[in-house]
């Protein structure tokens, strides 16, 4: 069964399901890179009228989508784009994980440091709104994260990057002066 949930951005729902929709944590698609997709599911969802982006993880899908396309119409095509998939298969939609660049600083113990704080404290707080945040760099004490998923575009994201995200980092890891939006 497929339950919705409003996010914090109006023109994303999160849809939640009792299945496992990825054993390899969460990730992001965008129509734009459609073309280079190779999962069908994920393409085809990408493909209906409307659908920009949208973000699996464990046992969520968020979708974002364009102003031109009502949730009216949109909630039922993918609720039934799910209850399809999972009718036919009984694994999880996303099970391998492409090699995803690593940081090349990984080593660094600061960064390791700011990583432990985005998966522990924020990953599920922005989780919660159907969004994911992931670390790009951290450089002359700017960390440079990516919102995700519903956090994407959402008119209260930047609140969430410097109120929240760059608060508890700034707390947690002494070397953090402030957070950008990469």
């Amino acid at each position: 069964m497929i339950q919705i949930e409003t996010t914090p951005n109006p023109d994303s729902l999160k849809f939640l399901s009792e299945k496992t929709l990825s054993t390899i944590g969460t990730e992001e698609f965008k129509k734009e890179k459609s073309n280079v997709i190779k999962i069908p599911f994920v393409k085809e969802l990408l493909g209906f009228k409307g659908v920009e982006l949208i973000l699996l993880s464990e046992k969520f899908l968020s979708v974002k989508k364009t102003k031109e396309v009502s949730w009216n119409e949109l909630k039922p095509m993918v609720i039934s784009h799910l209850n399809d998939y999972f009718e036919k298969n009984d694994k999880p939609i996303l099970r391998e994980r492409e090699k995803i660049e690593e940081s090349n600083n990984n080593d660094n113990e600061t960064v390791n440091k700011i990583i432990e704080v985005l998966d522990t404290k924020i990953r599920p707080a922005v989780a919660r709104d159907g969004g994911d945040i992931k670390f790009i760099s951290f450089k002359n004490g700017v960390v440079k994260v990516e919102l995700q998923g519903s956090c994407s575009g959402c008119p209260s994201s930047l609140m969430t990057l410097k109120q929240g995200v760059q608060n508890l980092l700034k707390h947690y890891v002494k070397e953090v002066n402030s957070v950008e939006a990469a």
